[in-house]
C-alpha cells in the first residue's frame, strides 16, 4: 500500500492537493531512485517521514504487529522467532506457519534487502544460515515447522512479470494488491499513480501466475458518496476484469499528519455518520459471492488515533447484525467456513456434498470446487482451479511443444486448497476435525479431471507453499521451478 501526499521538502500541509501528471512521474521516480516506498497517496499514515516516524507504510506503530516489529527492531529472523515462541507459550501448535509481510510496497525495495528479508523469514524456521534465497528456500522445505504459505502487500505497478517471478522464487502464493476504488477520477482525486486499468492488468498476470489475489478496498474515500460507493462494489464483483479471491474492506480514516486530515480539518471532507457506514458495509457484504472471502473489515489502528471514520471496533459484527434485520445473508468464504459455524453457531456439518461453481475471471476460466453441507451453508474444504490463458507467461505453464506464445498453453494450475476447521499437526489424524480426512486429495482428484476432460489440459500446476511440497510429492506432482506439476494422461 502506498504512503500520503508529499511534495517535496518544503511543501505546505494546506498544499496537499491533487498532483499533476509530472509530479506523480517526478514522485516515482525519486522513489525508486532512492529505493524507498513510494509516497503519493493523500489517506495513508506511517513511514519514516511522518508523524509515526519509528512506524512502517501504511502504519501507525502502535498496532500488535507493528509493536511486535519494532520490539525486534524490524529484524525478520527475530520477529519470527519470538512470534513462534509466543503462540507456543499460549498453546497454539506451530508446526504450520504462514508470513504475511505488510507495511509498504515490499516489491519497491532494493533487491538485496528483499533477498536478506525473504532469507531469515526461512531460516528462522528451519534453523539454518543459508547464502541466498534458493537455499532458505531448500532447507525451509525440510523444516520441522513448515511454511504454508507467504504472502507479499503490493501495488499494481509493482505487480509485473519481473515482480511476480521474484515472488514465486521466495515461496509466495499470496498477493495483496492495493486497489481502493474501481473509479479513475478516485484514483487521480487520491494520487495513486496508477490507473484502473493497471490493476486489472496486475490481476490477470497475478492468476496466470497461479497467486490468489486479495484486493484492498476502501469506501468513504472523497467525492465519491453512499450511492456510488455501493456501485463501485457491484460493478467490482459482476466485472470479469476484477473479481479477486479475497477482499479486504478498509473504510477511510482520517489520521493525522496525511493530506486527508487536512482536508477534514478545513471542512472539505466529512466521514460517513457511524449507522450509514453500517449500512453500506451490510449491503456491501450481501453483493459477495460464494468463492469470494473477506478477510478483514476495517484497519487494525488503534481508536485513539482515529480522528474521523469508523467509530466501532466491531465492524463486521455490526454489518452483519444489519444484515439480519435486512433479511439478507453473507455468503462469502470466511463467513460459511466450518470452523467459524462451530464457534459462533455451534453447528457440525451433517451431510457433504461436492459442490462446483464455475466464473470467468481476468482473462481465464475459474472453477471453484468446493465440500460442502448445502443445507447449512457450511464450507468445509474449497479449491481454485483456472485453465490457463494464453497471454501466461510462465514457461512451465505451457507445454513444451507449444512454441507458439499466443496460442491455448494447454494447462492447468491450482490457485489454492484449503480444507478448515481447527489445525490439525502435520502426519496426524483427528477424527473430530475436518483436516487431514481425505478432503484435499478427492480435491484434487476432481481438478486433474477437469483440467484433462474439460480444459483439454496435458499438464495441471500446483503453485505450492514451501512446507506442503511433499504433500503434493504423495499424488504424483514434481517439482518443476517454483510449482508442484503433474503430467496429464487422456
Amino acid at each position: 500500500m502506498a504512503l500520503k501526499l508529499k511534495r517535496g521538502v518544503n511543501a505546505k500541509k494546506e498544499e496537499l492537493t491533487v498532483m499533476s501528471i509530472s509530479e506523480i512521474i517526478s514522485e516515482l521516480l525519486k522513489a525508486v531512485k532512492e529505493h524507498r516506498d513510494v509516497d503519493l497517496n493523500k489517506y495513508c499514515p506511517g513511514g519514516p517521514d511522518s508523524d509515526f516516524e519509528y512506524s512502517t507504510q501504511s502504519y501507525t506503530g502502535y498496532e500488535p504487529t507493528s509493536m511486535r516489529a519494532i520490539r525486534a527492531r524490524y529484524n525478520p529472523y527475530v520477529q519470527t522467532r519470538h512470534r513462534i515462541e509466543q503462540l507456543q507459550q499460549l498453546g497454539h501448535s506451530c508446526d504450520k506457519v504462514e508470513f504475511i509481510v505488510m507495511g509498504g510496497t515490499f516489491m519497491c525495495l532494493p533487491e538485496e534487502y528483499r533477498d536478506y528479508f525473504i532469507r531469515n523469514l526461512h531460516d528462522a524456521l528451519s534453523g539454518h544460515t543459508s547464502k541466498n534465497v534458493s537455499e532458505a528456500v531448500y532447507y525451509s522445505e525440510r523444516s520441522k515447522t513448515k511454511c504454508i504459505g507467504i504472502t507479499i502487500e503490493t501495488r499494481p505497478d509493482y505487480c509485473l512479470k519481473k515482480h511476480l517471478g521474484e515472488m514465486l522464487s521466495y515461496g509466495c502464493t499470496r498477493l495483496e494488491i492495493g486497489v481502493q476504488s474501481v473509479y479513475e477520477d478516485v484514483a487521480r482525486d487520491t494520487n495513486r499513480g496508477h490507473t484502473v486499468n493497471a490493476v486489472c492488468e496486475s490481476f490477470h498476470l497475478s492468476k496466470d501466475a497461479g497467486f490468489k489475489v486479495i484486493a484492498h478496498m476502501m469506501p468513504d474515500l472523497p467525492n465519491v458518496g453512499w450511492e456510488r460507493d455501493l456501485a463501485q462494489f457491484a460493478e467490482y464483483f459482476e466485472n470479469p476484469a476484477f473479481r479477486s479471491d479475497g477482499l479486504k474492506i478498509y473504510p477511510t480514516l482520517v489520521i493525522r499528519g496525511t493530506g486527508l486530515y487536512e482536508l477534514w480539518r478545513t471542512g472539505r471532507y466529512k466521514s460517513y455518520p457511524p449507522n450509514m457506514l453500517i449500512d453500506l458495509i451490510a449491503r456491501i457484504l450481501a453483493l459477495v459471492p460464494p468463492w469470494t472471502r473477506v478477510y478483514r473489515i476495517q484497519r487494525d489502528i488503534p481508536m485513539p488515533l482515529v480522528t474521523s471514520g469508523v467509530e466501532h471496533g466491531n465492524l463486521r459484527e455490526l454489518a452483519l447484525a444489519r444484515m439480519n434485520e435486512l433479511g439478507a445473508k453473507c455468503r462469502d468464504v470466511r463467513t460459511r467456513e466450518v470452523g467459524i459455524q462451530e464457534i459462533h453457531k455451534k453447528v457440525r456439518p451433517s451431510q457433504i456434498e461436492l459442490i462446483r461453481r464455475d466464473y470467468v475471471a481476468n482473462g481465464g476460466w475459474e472453477t471453484f470446487l468446493a465440500y460442502e453441507d448445502p443445507h447449512q451453508d457450511i464450507l468445509v474444504g474449497l479449491l481454485r482451479l483456472r485453465k490457463c490463458s494464453p497471454e501466461t507467461f510462465r514457461p512451465e505453464l505451457r507445454c513444451r511443444d507449444d512454441g507458439d506464445e499466443d496460442s491455448d498453453p494447454r494447462s492447468s494450475i491450482v490457485r489454492e486448497l484449503h480444507v478448515y476447521g481447527s489445525a490439525v499437526p502435520v502426519s496426524s489424524k483427528d477424527p473430530t476435525k475436518f483436516q487431514h480426512q481425505g478432503f484435499g486429495t478427492l480435491l484434487m482428484e476432481e481438478a486433474e479431471r477437469i483440467a484433462r476432460n474439460e480444459h483439454g489440459s496435458l499438464k495441471i500446476a500446483v503453485i505450492s507453499g514451501v512446507g506442503t511440497r511433499d504433500y503434493y510429492r504423495k499424488l504424483g506432482y514434481k517439482l518443476e521451478g517454483p510449482y508442484m506439476v503433474k503430467q496429464l494422461r487422456k
